[in-house]
């Protein structure tokens, strides 16, 4: 058996090429991501949410900049010296800076940044102190959003370090804003990202990331053989113990059909974005029926600096509120809504970060009993174990 090559972006090396997806709200929690740098691939946080999340946690205030800086911290200690990046969206545009400064403030090794173009990456973490340290990398689904950014980056002198092209079967936000754009042929993953290779080799030949559906070791092996860096993914790493979904959604995760697994668009997003959901998601039900009245109490997630749900429930609803429910952190008042990416239904047992990275390579699995305590706890109290 012949490894996977090691993954470099700027002055990080990553052992195994495998990020982990940032999946917020919470659910790339801080045990989760340091499990995965702890086995050798890039461990990615999420910047959503991360005042509250990190408050509670720490039993203390924290404004979006200490949160993001303490969460990455925590991730690190569990990830023994592995690489942790943090994922934020354009979209949650109120604490976008805060979180760019705040996870280098952190010592986080990369920031990886979608759901809208980050024009703005460059310019603000040029104006850390360890602007040279950390690799930046954004999301696209097409080499012309590619092209815009390259050109916008150039203006100050900073260009990506390497990009995550993501396709329509990826978890969180995508790209399109329809769900027959986002299914046609030429939006497959594959054709994306020739679409950008061929952008990015009169940039430098940047590293290429492929991400959106991929599930197991055959999957990671193509996209190497196509001249990817490495791969991005999301949804197998959101069904381990080390994830901070909570109990209920494991197991829907675990249960679910191909055929519970939609786009939600009517109603979709505040943001305007397609996302795959698991539709007997409580959350998701309730705001089909229009039940839940118009309501933004979080104010995370914004289109054109507000957010529609506050004052109607026809065209978007809250998610916020939802997935703050799954990570059991929204009180008895919100139900749960379970976000995913389309191959959630191939998910058949919860597992261990260990086991998943060795499944991934194509290695023996050996149970890891030397797990950092915060992981082992995080372990023993999975309802799934």
């Amino acid at each position: 058996m012949i490894p996977f090559p090691k993954m470099k972006l700027r002055n990080t090396e990553v052992r195994v090429p495998i990020i982990q997806g940032g999946m917020g709200i919470g659910l790339s929690s801080y045990t989760l991501a340091g499990a995965v740098a702890r086995e050798g691939g890039m461990g990615v946080l999420s910047s959503a949410g991360l005042d509250r999340i990190v408050s509670k946690r720490h039993g203390q205030k924290l404004k979006a900049r200490e949160a993001a800086a303490q969460d990455v911290r925590d991730a690190k200690v569990l990830g023994s010296g592995g690489a942790i990046g943090m994922n934020i969206m354009v979209a949650v545009i109120n604490q976008y800076e805060d979180s760019v400064l705040g996870s280098m403030d952190g010592g986080v090794d990369a920031i990886i940044s979608g759901a809208g173009l980050p024009m703005a990456l460059p310019e603000i973490a040029l104006r850390h102190e360890r602007s040279q340290e950390v690799a930046l990398v954004p999301i696209v689904s097409s080499g012309r959003a590619m092209e815009i950014i390259f050109k916008r980056w150039k203006r100050t002198g900073r260009l990506p370090d390497a990009v995550v092209v993501e396709g329509p079967r990826a978890g969180g936000h995508i790209a399109w804003r329809d769900v027959a754009e986002a299914l046609a042929p030429e939006n497959h993953l594959d054709n994306l990202l020739a679409d950008v290779f061929e952008v990015v080799k009169d940039w430098g030949n940047i590293p290429v990331i492929a991400a959106g559906g991929i599930y197991t070791h055959e999957d990671i092996k193509k996209y190497l053989d196509m001249g990817c860096t490495g791969v991005q993914m999301g949804t197998r790493f959101l069904a381990t113990y080390e994830s901070g979904a909570n109990a209920e959604y494991k197991k829907m995760l675990v249960e679910c059909t191909e055929d519970d697994i939609e786009l939600a668009s009517k109603p979709g997003s505040p943001c305007g974005m397609l996302f795959h959901v698991i539709k007997q998601s409580p959350f998701y039900q309730q705001a089909l029926a229009r039940e839940r009245a118009p309501k933004c109490d979080k104010g995370y997630l914004l289109n054109k600096g507000h957010c529609p749900s506050k004052h109607e429930n026809e065209k978007t609803f809250c998610i916020c509120n939802g997935l703050l429910a799954s990570i059991d952190l929204n009180g008895p008042t919100e139900k749960n809504l379970y976000t995913v990416g389309a191959n959630a239904h191939r998910i058949d047992r919860i597992v261990s970060v260990r086991e998943l990275m060795c499944e991934l390579q194509n290695i023996p699995y050996v149970a890891d009993v030397e797990a950092p305590k915060d992981i082992r706890a995080h372990q023993k109290d999975s309802l799934l174990l």
